[in-house]
């Protein structure tokens, strides 16, 4: 409720670490009750799957690092880089059903394959959650044996309905809108 209280300069500060998110700030009363906000409070709001998530910054020990690691760890985009940090996030979403792209991120092919998975997260916006599996990453080694491929395979789409597990894979040798598209429609019947 103040604009120049210590919490509100660590949000300054925070802000200026992600720039890619955009931020804003307010003290209206209209505006806090409109959103249920009764004291300090940090709230990320989620596009790709409507959610939220609140962070109470009235805390002494909430810095600037610890609101830039919340809303790191809380952010969801159209496409989600899958990383232990994005992970908490992916894990929490509201959207049951995850559409992995796994695909090498080196590969001069990688920037034409994401504009078309982009393409096709925005006609899936609140159904799918749409997540990029680097497979050059260690880490995502698990992830790419889950779905029982190769390297040689990739790239390759898997989509997974959480609940129940159920899951399906596609590999392809060009990422199309389309192909993206039929897919998903196809595991959604």
């Amino acid at each position: 409720q103040e604009p120049e209280s210590p919490a509100a300069s660590r949000f300054r500060l925070a802000a200026g670490r992600i720039p890619e998110v955009p931020f804003g700030l307010s003290t209206g009363p209209a505006v806090l009750s409109h959103y249920g906000v009764a004291a300090n409070t940090v709230t990320l709001f989620r596009r790709v799957d409507n959610d939220r998530r609140d962070l109470d910054v009235n805390s002494k020990d909430v810095d600037a690092e610890k609101m830039t690691r919340f809303i790191r760890m809380n952010e969801l985009r159209l496409v989600t880089e899958y990383n232990p940090v994005t992970a908490i996030g992916v894990m929490q979403s509201s959207l049951q059903l995850h559409l992995l792209l796994i695909t090498d991120k080196m590969s001069p092919k990688h920037p034409k394959r994401m504009r078309r998975y982009r393409a096709a997260a925005e006609l899936f916006k609140g159904k799918i959650l749409f997540i990029l599996i680097d497979s050059n990453l260690k880490s995502n080694e698990r992830i790419v044996s889950f779905f029982k491929l190769k390297k040689s395979q990739l790239p390759a789409l898997a989509i997974f309905h959480s609940p129940d597990e159920e899951q399906d894979v596609l590999t392809l040798d060009e990422v199309s809108v389309e192909r993206i598209q039929d897919f998903c429609n196809r595991f959604l019947q």
